[in-house]
């Protein structure tokens, strides 16, 4: 075999082997993409269910929740606490819309979202129109299920006169 053949042989193993890297990556990454779909799927269906146990679960341990107008909650007592405000003073109806999810290393990604639907105000009935746009800052624990390690919105519609 001539050096020749040998180098183009070799050119091609490498060129295969990258190429399945490149597939397995690929694969990892939209893997990783369905599973934040599905948390971001799960975390509307318990806000919308006012599920505070099963909303904090979504976070990770030193997670925070940052709402608007209001001090951000640090760690999951914190988030509890604060979910359980939200849950007295409004009942959600709303969806969200995956906009992106990018993943920036192994363990952290982030996702951005727009949601619509309905506020419900506990004090008075009131059913209010809502709009956000919302970023959560995700990460992924020892067992390789996605949490919630940051999440922060911001209403696209104007306050209640």
């Amino acid at each position: 075999m001539t050096f020749r053949k040998k180098a183009t042989g070799a050119a091609v193993g490498v060129a295969v082997g990258l190429a399945t890297a490149l597939t397995a990556i690929g694969g990892a990454a939209a893997g990783n993409a369905t599973s934040v779909h599905q948390l971001l799927k799960t975390y509307e269906r318990e806000l919308n269910a006012a599920n505070t146990e099963a909303i904090t679960g979504l976070y990770t341990a030193d997670g925070v929740f940052m709402p608007q107008y209001k001090p951000s909650a640090v760690g999951r007592e914190a988030v509890r606490q604060a979910y359980n405000a939200v849950f007295t003073a409004i009942h959600l109806n709303i969806e969200f819309n995956v906009v992106e999810v990018e993943q920036i290393a192994d363990d952290w990604a982030f996702a951005r979202t727009n949601s619509a639907g309905t506020v419900t105000v506990q004090a008075d009935g009131a059913k209010i129109g809502t709009s956000a746009q919302e970023l959560f800052v995700l990460k992924k624990n020892a067992e390789g299920s996605w949490k919630i390690a940051r999440y922060a919105f911001s209403s696209t519609k104007p306050p209640r006169q």
